[in-house]
């Protein structure tokens, strides 16, 4: 069985997890939570960024991180791909929507593990950074929201929306964002994403 070092609060976690429900092999999946600030030496050996989500295969080959992860699943099972053939429009658009999502997830973590050190002029520069990517990548989704929720783009939008919901709950989003909120609100009920609900 495949261990996926992970934390069920990562948005890039739950991308991963996301996926392999989407595939049908998430009971092929044991997860292993992981404290990357503490560098377990679990996962030290797996990937000496100490880094989540890592998975290790079943041989102990260990593959990081979340996008590689996510490329990987989907060369295993018999469902329909996530990710589209490389060089058609569709996979150009499914690719940069794929990097948004991890990009503004990215700004949300930043957010979350500076926000609450003592503030100064250099670092409230660079959380109003942080906040202002993720802004205009709500904008940029907005104006081109995914479709369903059968490409790897999608799932990582959700993931990302997930965790701003979830750590941000106070800067709320939907009401600028319409065609965004309507889109989240439809997928959330899918497996994927139903049975990766981060507990908070």
């Amino acid at each position: 069985m495949m261990k996926l070092h992970y934390s069920a609060n990562s948005p890039f976690a739950r991308k991963v997890m996301a996926c392999a429900v989407a595939r049908g092999i998430d009971d092929r999946i044991e997860t292993v939570g992981s404290n990357p600030h503490v560098s377990p030496e679990p996962l030290l050996k797996a990937n000496p960024l100490s880094k989540i989500p890592c998975l290790v295969l079943e041989d102990g080959t260990a593959i990081f991180d979340s996008p590689v992860i996510c490329e990987y699943l989907d060369s295993v099972g018999e469902a329909n791909g996530l990710f589209p053939s490389s060089g058609t429009p569709r996979w150009v658009r499914i690719s940069v929507m794929h990097a948004l999502a991890d990009g503004i997830a990215d700004a949300l973590v930043a957010r979350r593990m500076h926000g609450a050190a003592p503030q100064d002029e250099a670092r409230a520069a660079f959380l109003a950074r942080q906040k202002a990517s993720v802004e205009r990548g709500l904008a940029m989704l907005e104006a081109d929201p995914p479709r369903g929720l059968t490409d790897i783009g999608a799932v990582a939008v959700a993931c990302a929306l997930g965790y701003l919901d979830l750590r941000f709950a106070d800067e709320p989003w939907r009401d600028t964002h319409p065609r965004l909120a309507a889109w989240l609100a439809e997928v959330s009920k899918l497996p994927p994403l139903a049975r990766t609900q981060p507990p908070g």
